[in-house]
């Protein structure tokens, strides 16, 4: 679906342009186009390839989706994908795919599986015209950035999680296994965090320093400064997983704590009923010639041997912290 069409000169918006113009303003010197799809239909994107002549391999990724984060040359065309992570109300993370596609005088995204659009985007590159002459270079750091500075609100929503878990670890009442399962879903939500940003962070180094396309001349320092807030990201999630593996060690070691004091109190309860049950069964063993089995005093003396011996072991299992 198409969201917006426009041309743009000197760093200010000339016109709405319909699809069946795009061709022709193509033409026109010193303009360039930003067009925005939402959840575009294939034949919506060959139409846009026929006008902006793009190449058939980046179009063809474009229609599959579910890209890797990459930036890749294609002649005088620079083609984008960038996931976009969001929080639904529900907690739950959602992933969406921005494909950008990026030439001397357009610049084509298309956005889909995502709810949050760019509208304060445009807004913002239009209310900088002195950037905006830099045309689809500095369109192209602005969606970046955007889609960057969305990272930190789910890092800080990831780190959050983190710390209610591991408030509740150490809680009596909090069962093990609901921990476990939910840092491992936590583990989940980070890795696909990492794969967002990391593979990202290594290849927007290619637009700044260097060789850099003829689209970013002159751009460096703005895409250096999205580079500067992926790497805070890529190093935010090294520190949440590294607390994580710590969190599920520690997890792990309290379960097992608590199956050692569950033995040891299992044990403790076995040498109580063992006791009586030894005096017990040597007195009752069927021989004639046993000490004391004519004794009238023998069977309250073998009861009180039982309770004396049971109270002693007792009290040494209370003081050792078995019961």
């Amino acid at each position: 679906m198409l969201i917006n069409c426009a041309a743009y000169q000197n760093g200010s918006k000339l016109t709405d342009v319909t699809v069946e113009d795009i061709s022709e303003h193509l033409k026109l010197p010193d303009q360039f186009l930003w067009v925005a799809l939402k959840n575009p239909t294939d034949q919506e994107i060959d139409k846009m390839g026929e006008e902006f002549g793009l190449h058939e391999l980046a179009v063809e990724d474009a229609k599959h989706g579910h890209q890797r984060p990459k930036i890749e040359e294609y002649g005088d065309t620079l083609f984008c994908v960038l996931h976009m992570l969001e929080v639904d109300e529900d907690d739950l993370l959602r992933v969406g795919e921005i494909n950008i596609f990026v030439g001397r005088n357009f610049i084509l995204s298309m956005r889909s599986r995502s709810t949050v659009g760019f509208l304060n985007v445009r807004q913002r590159c239009e209310s900088e015209p002195h950037l905006l002459t830099h045309g689809s270079g500095f369109v192209l750091y602005a969606l970046m950035d955007a889609v960057v500075d969305r990272y930190f609100p789910v890092i800080d929503w990831l780190a959050r999680e983190l710390d209610a878990i591991e408030n509740r670890i150490f809680e009596r009442s909090a069962s093990a296994r609901t921990n476990i399962e939910e840092l491992y879903d936590l583990k989940r939500n980070l890795m696909v965090v990492q794969h967002a940003a990391l593979p990202l962070l290594e290849a927007i180094s290619k637009l700044y320093g260097g060789r850099v396309p003829g689209i970013c001349v002159g751009m460096g320092e703005y895409y250096r400064d999205i580079y500067d807030h992926l790497a805070r990201i890529v190093k935010s999630i090294e520190s949440i997983r590294d607390m994580l593996n710590t969190a599920i060690q520690v997890n792990l070691s309290l379960i097992s704590l608590d199956d050692s004091a569950i033995t040891k109190k299992l044990a403790a309860w076995g040498a109580l009923f063992a006791v009586p049950t030894m005096i017990a069964g040597i007195y009752g063993m069927n021989f004639e010639a046993m000490p004391e089995l004519k004794w009238m005093l023998g069977y309250p003396m073998a009861l009180g041997l039982m309770i004396v011996l049971d109270v002693i072991l007792w009290r040494r299992f209370k003081k050792a912290g078995w019961l």
